[in-house]
């Protein structure tokens, strides 16, 4: 929410219409959504002293006495798209308990705070309905519609129905540039691997192409394989195979007549810098530590976020959310999960999960570079420990924080996630966040994700520091047990102040969780329960079953053998599964979701795909899963429907503006934009946020998405999607 200062000037006329009801649209689109508050009151705001509430049909708020200026109190919208030089018409009918008088305004919801509309209503009792147009000085998708209630001398209830705002020449989800129709890898391919573009053509047969080196030299010439129409875009697609180029080099573009592509390289090995930038997306996401310029540079250093140091709260000794418990505990360090300022056992076991694994195949496959001391740039650098352990350990040590300690009820459980009590706004960088934080109650999602992240590490750390293994094997073994006494507590599905990450079906965390103990015990009683097999739905935070199998075809020898061939199995059978999905698109994008919608973080269904046709590779090394592999890349690097590479700092036409607190150089040109290697969620069929809402209104599945900070439900960042993104990239380097 924006605090708004007086507006600059605007071209304006209040027209107030007696007797009107419902108001009768103006010419032109309309730009708020759910004006007419149809049970519920989102995305609508009201200031923190200004309650708000659905009645009758109706937005009402309680607006308090004492207040000085009109924006005091304010109910409003935000991510409003106006277009500069367009008229627009705001109508609203409107009431209030008292006789008062309100402003009402359309400004820019930052600095300055440009004005579109701006005047002032008197209301009584009776709701009456008032028109006002003006034209725009500014294009804009962060417009703010506010009521500005504060001033008054006595407290009184304002209520507003049938807003609209009208107006513009674009309508909503119109007017997209996706660029040049002819979409390749625009970071790079390797030189030895597989070189293909998509083409956006209407053509029926097929048509030539050429490649062309930086000083415009042809290079190699061809003819399109024509692919048809693509289900998840409804681009019709022709593909180019140029994968017999095999010179090195920068700038090189592929043409198909008058069209040509983004520049992109060739390279003996284009991922090695991603595989280290995707891993130091995690250091960038600490809690609890300076971010060091030494490690990061001036433009993303700042100070330790959570450590009580005002106006921090601070997590060093946090209580529990108001009624579920009498203590508080010392939950500090981990990462930050995502574009707020939460940490989650959930989503953090997973992404350690992951960075571990990304450890266990690089030992067993003779990726050294992925077990390197000294690969990432972090202040455990050259203490001879592989630095993604390094990294991983620095999210278990918050995880191990999070179990109810012994002589408490529910001992052994876990917390399900700490954050603050309500979202604070963009920007707050971590070290500025004056919200209370509260503890929130164990899980037993939770309690398993501890279990078997717990018993993984107990595995990987027994020969290097046999302390912090024997630590995560009891931890891990007595939350175990502490499930089995508590296996149907579930996390609600509350979002205020954080994601709820809720689950109610927690079979497949009791199977994963029972795998990876067995595997770092060798105890039978936990095989039994291992009763969950990997489907193409893949793996995610809340359906972990899939992940049992992984850890049995990653290490075969610590199973029985019938329990490995029948995991072993799976795994090729989901992989060939992904492998036929890849090649009936257009776009090569393993992840088709069988309903035709693209869900959240899509492009973590990418990577895990990716991680199992690689895992595929491994138990059979057959040359296409790793080359499906390699082209899966080229999806998330511009080679889509969108010509946009999800990945910060990689391409032509990479995504900047991620939903994030502090990387946040959209709305605060001081803040950087997100480093390198941090990778967007992707087409979301689903719109959840009012920016997606507005501008991907009618979008083909696969361009359901938008690079803007505001659209949290296609744009945010995540510590598991990036965990899958470093584990495919040290993949890709290897090969």
């Amino acid at each position: 929410m924006s605090v708004p200062l007086r507006l600059a000037s605007a071209c304006l006329s209040l027209v107030f219409v007696a007797g009107l009801a419902t108001p009768a649209h103006a010419d032109g689109y309309e730009r708020v959504l759910n004006g007419t508050f149809d049970g519920t009151k989102s995305p609508w705001w009201s200031s923190g002293n200004t309650p708000s509430r659905v009645e009758d049909g109706r937005l009402c708020a309680d607006v308090p006495a004492g207040t000085m200026n009109p924006w005091d109190s304010m109910i409003g919208q935000n991510d409003i798209p106006l277009e500069a030089e367009q008229p627009y018409t705001l109508r609203f009918t409107a009431s209030a308990s008292v006789e008062v008088t309100i402003r009402t305004a359309v400004q820019l919801a930052h600095e300055p705070h440009t004005g579109t509309l701006d005047g002032q209503v008197a209301l009584t009792g009776q709701p009456r309905t008032f028109e006002f147009t003006g034209t725009s000085t500014v294009a804009t998708r962060h417009a703010q519609l506010s009521f500005q209630t504060g001033g008054a001398q006595q407290p009184y209830t304002f209520c507003v129905d049938d807003v609209s705002l009208t107006g513009g020449a674009i309508p909503p989800g119109g007017g997209r540039d996706f660029g040049s129709p002819v979409r390749v890898n625009q970071h790079g391919y390797s030189a030895s691997g597989p070189k293909r573009a998509s083409i956006v053509d209407s053509s029926t047969r097929p048509v030539p192409w050429t490649v062309r080196d930086d000083e415009g030299a042809i290079v190699a010439k061809g003819r399109t394989r024509v692919r048809g129409d693509d289900p998840m875009s409804g681009d019709h697609v022709h593909v180019a195979d140029f994968s017999r180029i095999r010179k090195t080099g920068s700038g090189y573009t592929l043409s198909v007549g008058a069209e040509v592509s983004a520049p992109f390289d060739i390279l003996d090995n284009p991922y090695d810098q991603l595989r280290r930038d995707a891993l130091a997306y995690f250091y960038h996401s600490r809690s609890g530590i300076p971010i060091e310029e030494k490690y990061v540079g001036a433009e993303y250093a700042r100070p330790a976020g959570h450590l009580g140091v005002e106006p921090n709260t601070g997590d060093t000794d946090v209580p529990c959310l108001p009624g579920t418990c009498d203590y508080s505990l010392d939950v500090r360090g981990g990462w930050y999960d995502a574009g707020d300022h939460g940490k989650y056992v959930v989503n953090g076991a997973l992404a350690a999960w992951q960075l571990m694994d990304l450890y266990e195949r690089s030992l067993w496959n003779g990726d050294f570079e992925g077990v390197r001391d000294g690969l990432l740039r972090i202040p455990e650098r050259h203490n001879g420990v592989p630095d993604v352990l390094d990294e991983a350990r620095w999210q278990l040590e918050f995880l191990l924080r999070m179990q109810v300690p012994e002589g408490k009820p529910l001992a052994g459980m876990v917390h399900h996630k700490i954050h603050d009590a309500a979202w604070t706004p963009h920007p707050t960088l971590p070290h500025e966040d004056a919200q209370p934080r509260y503890l929130h109650p164990p899980s037993t999602a939770a309690t398993l994700n501890l279990a078997a992240a717990g018993a993984q590490c107990a595995r990987i750390w027994r020969f290097r520091d046999r302390e912090f293994a024997e630590r995560c094997r009891t931890a891990a073994e007595t939350a175990w047990q502490a499930a089995r006494r508590h296996p149907e507590r579930y996390a609600p599905a509350e979002s205020v102040g954080g994601g709820p990450y809720d689950d109610t079906d927690v079979r497949d965390e009791f199977s994963w969780a029972a795998a990876e103990l067995y595997a770092s015990t060798g105890d039978w009683k936990y095989l039994r329960f291992v009763d969950t097999e990997l489907t193409e739905e893949g793996f995610f935070w809340k359906e972990t079953g899939g992940l049992a199998d992984l850890t049995i075809v990653r290490l075969p020898w610590r199973f029985p053998l019938w329990d490995y061939l029948a995991a072993r199995k799976r795994v090729l059978d989901v992989a060939d599964e992904y492998l036929r999905d890849l090649r009936a698109q257009g776009y090569p994008n393993p992840s088709m979701p069988a309903d035709g919608k693209h869900a959240w973080g899509s492009t973590s269904a990418t990577t895990t795909a990716m991680m199992i046709m690689a895992t595929a590779y491994d138990l059979s090394h057959r040359r296409g899963y790793r080359d499906a592999v390699v082209e899966s890349m080229d999806y998330l690097l511009g080679r889509n429907a969108l010509n946009q590479s999800f990945v910060s700092g990689y391409g032509e036409r990479a995504s900047r503006n991620q939903h994030h607190r502090h990387w946040a150089n959209q709305v605060d040109p001081s803040l950087p934009h997100p480093p390198p290697g941090a990778m967007a969620g992707g087409p979301n069929s689903g719109l959840q946020d009012p920016v997606a809402q507005q501008n991907l209104r009618g979008c083909a599945p696969a361009t359901c998405y938008i690079d803007d900070i505001g659209s949290w439900s296609t744009n945010e960042v995540a510590i598991n999607w990036n965990s899958s993104l470093a584990w495919v990239a040290a993949f890709v380097d290897s090969q």
